[in-house]
């Protein structure tokens, strides 16, 4: 197909766009409406396959079920048989915007609040096609393919998705191994020839982290199978965490529809939240963290003494001593009722024997939180044994991290006790909880609800 040549009488070809084994793509001025509109041209010739042909039919007629200004729309679909050969031809109106390829290219960078914008842009276009019946998937969403008019005041600009050459209706996958997309910004899934609508967030997920970084994210390093893009960035906690999840390569723990990853991302709760922790550990803290082969270890060191601990010691001193001569009176009269003596004070015994352990734990008792790809355990160390305060449980079930504020309330004799602040790791109905007796400080709680927030990839409540 030539410049100046006339397609089905009607469509003048201005420019070639694209080129791609039996496809080619032409910017056409429209004759009978004298606008511009791009058509796009599938020959049979011996690059031409089955599959190539399902995709570019499928992409005619899913564009003439959609209807949003964000979309190209569908014109025409006709045969062609000419001096160029035979095939198909696709006519779709032109959208007179750059792509952020060559945006890029040119130099132009992005702000945070752009990002977001554009994200939030996306994001509606996508949530409209993944709320179709069946649901539609782009599959190829990437810079070349999102296009970005001129800034507007404070506005990034208006924002075009196209290129539906690679859509999947969700309903209509079967068991095709079909493999759609480009590599860097395909999720894990869709190697393997599935997508479902939390593909097309990992690929905006993925575009983002090019606007950012300048880097195509098959450049990126890895981490644990996700895209270790934090260095390569100048970006928010909140939105780097809210990144994190778009990019999660597992589909569990990925957002699970746009409309979700949205709510999230215009959470003011959120901002709130993430600009009041302090994400660096205190320079005179004594709290240990590692994170290593996938395991994360948060060392607790003991309390040790404070003045707090000098009415329990007298207490402890004072009741353990009468337990002493107690018991030794009871020994002295086993035969005549010292045995009753002795099991009269059992109750006295067990208080004792917790008094004097709460000191030791105390004064020499070390904290260990672990998490590893498993499950999730908090035990203390006391003289070198190891014993647990709650069991185990599957990495799986954690749901939320909360860091509580100082509270108060009353005890069973109306005295009122001091709730300290603390983190408490949700596992359904069970949680597990770090600085309940004080020992943490204020930044301490801040620094380790941040360092398990990003972790885990959940927010902070």
């Amino acid at each position: 197909m030539k410049i100046g040549e006339i397609i089905q009488q009607r469509y003048l070809i201005q420019k070639q766009l694209g080129l791609r084994d039996s496809q080619q793509t032409f910017l056409a001025l429209d004759q009978h409406t004298q606008k511009l509109v791009v058509v796009k041209l599938l020959f049979f010739n011996q690059h031409l396959n089955w599959e190539t042909f399902k995709l570019f039919e499928r992409e005619a007629k899913t564009l003439q079920a959609l209807s949003h200004p964000a979309i190209p729309q569908y014109l025409d679909y006709f045969e062609i048989d000419d001096n160029n050969g035979k095939g198909f031809a696709l006519v779709q109106s032109y959208l007179d915007a750059p792509s952020l390829e060559n945006q890029i290219n040119q130099g132009r960078t992005f702000t945070e609040e752009e990002l977001k914008q554009l994200a939030i842009a996306i994001l509606h276009i996508l949530d409209y096609l993944h709320t179709q019946h069946p649901p539609i998937i782009h599959r190829d969403l990437k810079p070349s393919n999102i296009l970005l008019s001129n800034r507007s005041g404070h506005q990034v600009g208006q924002v075009y998705l196209v290129d539906f050459g690679s859509v999947q209706a969700a309903a209509n996958q079967g068991n095709t191994l079909t493999i759609v997309g480009t590599y860097g910004y395909m999720p894990p899934e869709q190697f393997g020839g599935r997508a479902v609508q939390a593909s097309d967030l990992y690929s905006l997920g993925a575009t983002i982290i090019y606007l950012a970084s300048g880097l195509h994210p098959a450049d990126l390093p890895q981490k644990d199978l996700r895209l270790d893009f934090e260095s390569s960035v100048n970006l928010s906690p909140q939105f780097t965490r809210w990144l994190r999840k778009m990019i999660q390569p597992s589909l569990e723990k990925r957002f699970s529809s746009a409309k979700e990853a949205i709510n999230v991302l215009l959470e003011p709760v959120a901002i709130i939240e993430t600009k009041s922790f302090n994400f660096t550990k205190p320079f005179d803290s004594q709290i240990r963290l590692s994170k290593e082969n996938g395991v994360l270890e948060i060392f607790l060191p003991p309390q040790g003494f404070h003045l707090g601990l000098i009415p329990i010691i007298i207490f402890a001193t004072v009741w353990n001593v009468f337990l002493i001569f107690w018991y030794f009176n009871a020994l002295t009269m086993w035969s005549s009722g010292g045995w009753f003596m002795a099991f009269f004070a059992i109750g006295h015994l067990c208080v004792g024997l917790g008094l004097i352990m709460t000191i030791l734990i105390t004064l020499f008792g070390h904290t260990r939180l672990r998490i590893d790809s498993e499950q999730i355990s908090l035990k203390n160390k006391l003289f070198g044994i190891d014993y647990p305060f709650d069991k185990p449980k599957p990495r799986q079930r954690i749901t939320k991290i909360e860091r509580t504020s100082m509270t108060y309330r009353r005890d069973s004799e109306g005295d009122r006790v001091t709730v300290h602040p603390q983190i408490k790791i949700w596992t359904g109905t069970k949680h597990f909880t770090l600085g309940k007796d004080g020992r943490l400080s204020e930044p301490e709680l801040e620094w380790l609800a941040y360092e398990l927030s990003d972790w885990l990839d959940l927010p902070i409540s």
